[in-house]
């Protein structure tokens, strides 16, 4: 009688220890299941990635324009190009400090995407890629540099070509401000009002940087 009580005792025990391991599976796996989530949700996993925004988001452009903005976009793709040749002809040289390349390749990252959305924008108001003022860029207007400027830049080595890509470029810089300038005056189509904000706001500040530069090259070459 005490061995058969004895024995019923062990199998109910057993019986509770498995049953309560089978719950604990449970709890664990519930606990996992909603650490997982929590995580997912902080960290933004498997949400979308947000949007660009900016002067060269995919906002749709608008149509409305004016002649003013024609210009604007006609001047300012050739005047942006020629910061992107200057850079790319100084970051195939040697020798040239390390802030001087980093600036350098900022100005490509910055302009590049700033050209296509203007190039867009003529697209948009069926203008043509160029026009009648846009010739007068090759000549010094806006800053621009002369063949004879882009053939010194090319032969200087060393720190004399960094000292001299941070000369010309502030020139090009301080030109590009004045034509933004006039766009936001003078245009109508909010795309183009809100590119020329944006150069204007970064050009003054890489302005300050080419002059911080400047101060800090080493004398020679």
């Amino acid at each position: 009688m005490n061995r058969a009580s004895s024995l019923t005792a062990v199998t109910l025990a057993s019986a509770l220890a498995l049953a309560g391991c089978g719950t604990g599976g449970e709890q664990n796996t519930d606990a996992a299941s909603e650490t997982t989530s929590s995580t997912a949700a902080a960290t933004g996993a498997g949400s979308p990635s947000s949007t660009p925004s900016g002067a060269t988001s995919g906002e749709p452009i608008a149509e409305e324009h004016n002649d003013d903005d024609v210009m604007f976009a006609q001047m300012m793709i050739p005047h942006h190009q020629q910061a992107v040749d200057m850079s790319e002809t100084l970051l195939a040289k040697d020798d040239i400090p390390a802030d001087v390349q980093d600036f350098a390749q900022k100005v490509i990252d910055a302009q590049g995407p700033e050209i296509e959305r203007m190039n867009q924008m003529l697209q948009t108001w069926e203008a043509p890629m160029s026009g009648e003022d846009s010739t007068s860029m090759d000549h010094g207007a806006g800053g621009m540099m002369s063949e004879e400027d882009m053939g010194m830049l090319t032969d200087a080595q060393g720190t004399d070509a960094a000292r001299l890509y941070l000369e010309q470029m502030t020139v090009h810089h301080e030109g590009a401000v004045e034509m933004a300038q006039e766009q936001i005056e003078q245009g109508q189509n909010p795309q183009a009002v809100e590119l020329a904000r944006q150069v204007v706001e970064d050009q003054e500040a890489e302005i300050t940087e080419m002059e911080q530069m400047l101060q800090e090259l080493p004398d020679g070459s």
